[in-house]
């Protein structure tokens, strides 16, 4: 006997049940395993030829009933598309498959269809990973869970936030040299004596939870020690409210998990150092000065541009702006964005954008008025910085520093004093991604765009050898 897929769960389960069977008898008497027979009743797996006559045997199944209608179908094939771990989040019952099959057939179609077209489209993009030589992974990193993560809250997170406001306020941390206090603070409240000593030569911080040691590399910048003071603080005064959040986002793996602790424990020293409403107000009064907010705080020009990205609190939210830090290859490693500018999750950024030219300048603020191809135009500022712990024989890390909103609120940043915002013709086009850019005649322009078609004539040279069609 000849049969095609045939899920029949349901009847299968149904039929169990009249026998008042358990899944292990049905199994053991159909010669199959349990798991088998578990896949069976959830439509995981079809039934084979021999299973069917077995059922018909044992169990008196009338194999001319099986003929599957269009309800079946659809619930087989719903089955199948909503078990993709895209719909993880979703776990449907066998009554709401067959309400929606047989009530809503229209809709459970398209919703098929769509599941179909983002499998193709995925299984495309997996085999264009591969030629341009990275791993093909369906699935997001666990530093892509992560950022994913921070991007769907906002870059702000209330609980950490409030709380660690709340300790600056009692601590007396409002800006300056938070160096003294924290040492106080963590030796008075947790027994951790804090030394600045060789031992830690090799890192920036290293904690000795045994000993209650803190020994931090007295050849980082004053900022950093300061940082990695308050990120010790993070992981000893809010772990518990860490780990709740960890648990409520659901990560995949354990090493999402892990890193997102640390970006956790990483926003409560910034919100520590930079206390919200503080922060927000001062960042105001000098209107965006990126310098001497750092000045003022304590901190680094990276960790102040990080915490202007996170002013999202209800009702009383700062400027929206996107920041990014971008290595020498173009690579965006951090990333965060509150305007309708979104940094592309593949591919290097646009090398019209003035980020890349901040490693030719390092020490200044490099500005650009700027204008996606959607017609949006934005107030651009880049500068270089370069991370180390001092001496010869340091490895240093070298990134672009880039932040900016749109040019309605650039009126807020001391940058745009003498740029003439209203000239049109002063701003520069600049994309997102040459992948997902749609600008012709792009001289920069490194590979086409996924959704365009090229053509070639082989009579006429232009800034690119194809012309986008």
């Amino acid at each position: 006997m000849a049969i095609g897929k045939l899920f029949i769960g349901r009847k299968v389960r149904e039929l169990r049940l009249e026998h008042d069977a358990t899944q292990s008898q049905f199994a053991e008497r159909l010669g199959i395993s349990l798991s088998y027979l578990n896949q069976i009743e959830n439509n995981q797996r079809p039934v084979s030829a021999a299973v069917l006559l077995a059922l018909a045997d044992k169990y008196g199944l009338d194999i001319a009933e099986l003929s599957t209608g269009e309800t079946d179908r659809l619930m087989s094939a719903l089955t199948e598309a909503l078990g993709d771990p895209l719909f993880e989040s979703y776990s449907p019952t066998l009554q709401e498959l067959k309400l929606i099959a047989q009530n809503a057939p229209g809709f459970a179609r398209a919703l098929v269809s769509c599941h179909q077209a983002y499998r193709r489209n995925s299984e495309q993009l997996a085999s264009l990973d591969d030629r341009l030589g990275r791993a093909a992974a369906l699935e997001a990193t666990p530093y892509d869970e992560v950022r994913d993560f921070f991007h769907y809250v906002d870059n702000y997170v209330q609980e950490l936030d409030t709380m660690a406001e709340a300790l600056a306020g009692k601590l007396g941390l409002q800006g300056g040299d938070g160096q003294p206090i924290l040492t106080d603070y963590l030796d008075s409240q947790f027994s951790v004596r804090v030394i600045h000593g060789p031992s830690a030569m090799n890192a920036v911080r290293r904690y000795d939870p045994a000993g209650r040691v803190l020994t931090l590399n007295p050849y980082a910048p004053a900022e950093t020690r300061t940082f990695q003071m308050a990120v010790q603080t993070a992981q000893l005064y809010a772990s518990e409210v860490v780990e709740s959040i960890v648990r409520q986002a659901g990560f995949r793996s354990e090493e999402a998990s892990e890193v997102c602790r640390i970006g956790l424990h990483n926003y409560f020293a910034g919100a520590l150092l930079m206390p919200y409403q503080s922060f927000l107000k001062t960042a105001r009064d000098l209107r965006h000065d990126i310098e001497l907010l750092a000045a003022r705080f304590g901190t680094s020009l990276e960790q102040g541009c990080h915490r202007l990205s996170t002013l999202q609190r209800p009702g009383m939210k700062g400027i929206p702006i996107f920041f990014a830090r971008i290595d020498r290859a173009g690579n965006i490693t951090k990333r965060h964005s509150a305007t309708k500018l979104q940094f592309a999750r593949f591919g290097a950024a646009c090398p019209l954008w003035n980020a890349h030219q901040a490693f030719e300048t390092p020490g200044r603020f490099i500005r650009q008025l700027a204008e996606t191809p959607d017609g949006v135009r934005y107030l651009c500022l880049a500068t270089h910085v370069s991370k180390g712990v001092g001496g010869f024989r340091t490895q240093r890390s070298s990134h672009a520093l880039a932040l900016g909103c749109e040019i309605s609120y650039a009126s807020a940043f001391v940058y745009a004093d003498d740029l003439n915002v209203t000239d049109k013709s002063a701003f520069e086009p600049i994309g997102i991604s040459c992948r997902i850019c749609e600008r012709n005649n792009c001289a920069s322009r490194a590979v086409p765009p996924l959704r365009r078609s090229i053509s070639v004539d082989h009579n006429v040279r232009e800034t690119t050898p194809y012309q986008l069609s």
